[in-house]
């Protein structure tokens, strides 16, 4: 539920999953919990949370700038639709490893109309490097430290 969140636009702006999760994985390698199942339901929660992301700009095109927190910041997402532009299926990679733009980018997708299969690779292959970024420091530094 914390990487669907952090990965799912007008969640994450609430939702500080990104350091809960780094937290997370120095229990992980505290507590001798499986890291496999852990960092398995954290790609999943992350690459649904892009889908509903890119959904929703699918759906709502740019009535989404009337939105909190969009309507409050609507360079974001005229950002995010130039970044989409400039870098297509590697943008939405990217935007998920980089900055603040990683929930709002699925969005500018969506808005594209990217199809949904590039989206789709670039959606998952990224949420399965985000999650190994967001749990193996603290559980492998951890166990590092045993």
């Amino acid at each position: 539920m914390l990487a669907f969140g952090e990965s799912t636009a007008f969640i994450s702006v609430l939702l500080p999953a990104t350091i809960i999760l780094l937290g997370i994985g120095g229990v992980i390698g505290a507590s001798g919990i499986g890291f496999w199942a852990i960092w398995t339901a954290a790609a999943l929660g992350a690459a649904m949370g892009g889908w509903a992301s890119y959904w929703l700009g699918g759906h709502f095109h740019g009535a989404l700038a009337h939105f909190w927190p969009l309507s409050r910041h609507p360079e974001m997402l005229v950002k995010s639709v130039a970044f989409f532009r400039k870098w297509g299926v590697g943008g939405v990679f990217l935007g998920r490893l980089v900055g603040p733009f990683g929930s709002v980018l699925p969005l500018a997708a969506g808005i594209c109309n990217m199809p949904q299969i590039p989206f789709q690779i670039a959606n998952i292959a990224s949420a399965l490097i985000w999650a190994t970024w967001v749990l193996a420091p603290g559980a492998l530094g951890i166990a590092w430290l045993k």
